[in-house]
């Protein structure tokens, strides 16, 4: 078994971060922020939707006993 050394942790950090990492381009960066943004923005609707609904049928909920 091969004792651990940090010194050589970083060094096989380093060539796998830039040898064996298959980083994306700049197109597929932008490709996935659209994506992400698109559905950040559709589940907000989504949950704004729904607290306005819930509290809409609560308010006329508890109006029927004022």
């Amino acid at each position: 078994m091969a004792k651990f050394s940090i010194t050589n942790y970083f060094k096989e950090s380093y060539q796998e971060w830039t040898q064996k990492v298959s980083w994306p381009t700049w197109s597929e960066l932008q490709n996935s922020a659209i994506v992400v943004s698109v559905a950040s923005l559709i589940i907000a609707i989504v949950i704004y939707l729904m607290d306005i609904s819930f509290s809409t049928v609560l308010d006329k909920f508890y109006s029927m006993f004022m």
